[in-house]
């Protein structure tokens, strides 16, 4: 069986990566200049942020996985209210049924949302260049028409 490790065991890892000639403050006041000490001192190091990253990782997905969790409590939580609810004209079941909606289902209803709203950025789009257009059809024609037919009324006399 392994030994548990104690607050102390990790405070001495870590006097040891900091000061490894165990001079206080030496290491720190005048660098170690043997190659070797530094390249170990380097793979100490490496590994702990790795270790630490992992943690980090560990922590978000558990975080993550919980406030899945909450959400699947809180949908089964509507779900049960909906049922223990008397029976409801039929337009009220159906916004019942739309705001107690499946938690599993929480991806296609992020698509079918994301492609309203690109279908209604692209109807605004489209109405906004419809707009430009004709407006840019309007200047055209009250600034270049008069030009253009006084430029071919010249052109005539000119012939």
């Amino acid at each position: 069986m392994t030994k548990p490790v104690t607050p102390q065991d990790m405070f001495d890892l870590w006097q040891k990566m900091v000061n490894p000639g165990a001079y206080p403050l030496q290491s720190l006041m005048f660098p170690v200049l043997d190659a070797e000490e530094l390249e170990k001192k380097i793979r100490e190091l490496e590994v702990v942020e790795h270790w630490l990253k992992a943690n980090l990782n560990m922590l978000q997905l558990t975080i993550k996985s919980l406030e899945l969790q909450r959400q699947m409590v809180q949908g089964g939580e509507r779900v049960r209210a909906a049922m223990e609810t008397p029976e409801a004209p039929p337009a009220a079941a159906a916004e019942a049924e739309e705001e107690a909606a499946n938690p599993a289902m929480w991806a296609w209803n992020m698509m079918k949302q994301a492609g309203t709203d690109a279908a209604e950025a692209m109807g605004r789009a489209v109405e906004a260049a419809g707009t430009t257009a004709r407006d840019a059809a309007e200047v055209a024609t009250k600034t270049v028409a008069p030009k253009r037919k006084k430029a071919v009324r010249r052109k005539r006399k000119a012939s």
